[in-house]
């Protein structure tokens, strides 16, 4: 069975659930592309260039970079252009909990496609529409 591609907002996911000092985790990308892998997704994850600076592990977060199981948006532009972009050309579900707001003229299709979620101890809950 062929998996199927969804564009996750990445920083989106890192800042869900913080450290107790209040850093996004990559720990959360990690597990959302772990648990989207186990639903048969093959997700593109996706990231503003600033996120690096603000993450609790810079290091895992370039290893994902370069691994190619991160992609980064250019220095200087906004993740959300690329990462609806890319959800239009794959025709893909998004998962954030952004309602991007300042792109709706652009993308109609947002309400319907947007997959909001929780990260609750460690553990990805998914909102389907059909749910």
């Amino acid at each position: 069975m062929e998996s199927i591609i969804i564009v996750v907002d990445g920083a989106n996911v890192a800042w869900s659930e913080q450290t107790k000092d209040g850093k996004p985790k990559v720990s959360n990308i990690v597990i959302m592309r772990r648990a989207l892998e186990e639903e048969g997704y093959d997700p593109i994850i996706i990231i503003d260039a600033s996120l690096r600076h603000d993450v609790d592990d810079a290091n895992q977060l370039e290893g994902l970079i370069d691994g190619q199981h991160v992609r980064q948006s250019p220095a200087g532009t906004e993740a959300d252009y690329f990462l609806l972009m890319t959800a239009d050309q794959q025709n893909s579900m998004v998962v954030s909990n952004d309602t991007f707001e300042s792109y709706r003229d652009d993308y109609k299709w947002i309400w319907e496609r947007r997959m909001p979620y929780m990260i609750v101890e460690g553990k990805v809950q998914l909102h389907r529409k059909d749910d």
